[in-house]
């Protein structure tokens, strides 16, 4: 936590909206800034600028551990001699009922 302290910059700021005279008066709202990555957090839910500063740490690890995930490589594999013969044995049921669906000729009457 300290690592990520260091990392950061924090500011405080009043708020808008309810919560009368102690949040608007107040600096109770939080803006935290990482700085290797650019990532910008704010809490401003509660009155209390503790409460506010807890919540933005959260986002900050959550955003953080979003940032830095990294998807596994894929492993390319080959279609089994299995499956492809089911494949075409598929496919070639399909093929035998379109056959039926077309025009006959007045040679094969």
């Amino acid at each position: 936590m300290q690592y990520l302290k260091r990392d950061c910059e924090i500011d405080f700021y009043t708020g808008t909206g309810k919560g009368g005279q102690h949040r608007n008066k107040h600096a109770n709202c939080v803006r935290i800034r990482h700085l290797s990555t650019g990532i910008i957090v704010t809490a401003a839910e509660q009155r209390s600028q503790s409460m506010n500063l807890k919540t933005a740490w959260e986002r900050l690890a959550v955003r953080l551990k979003q940032y830095s995930y990294k998807k596994p490589k894929r492993i390319p594999t080959k279609t089994t001699w299995s499956a492809k013969e089911r494949t075409h044995q598929v496919k070639a049921k399909v093929a035998e009922k379109k056959k039926f669906r077309s025009k006959v000729s007045k040679d094969e009457w």
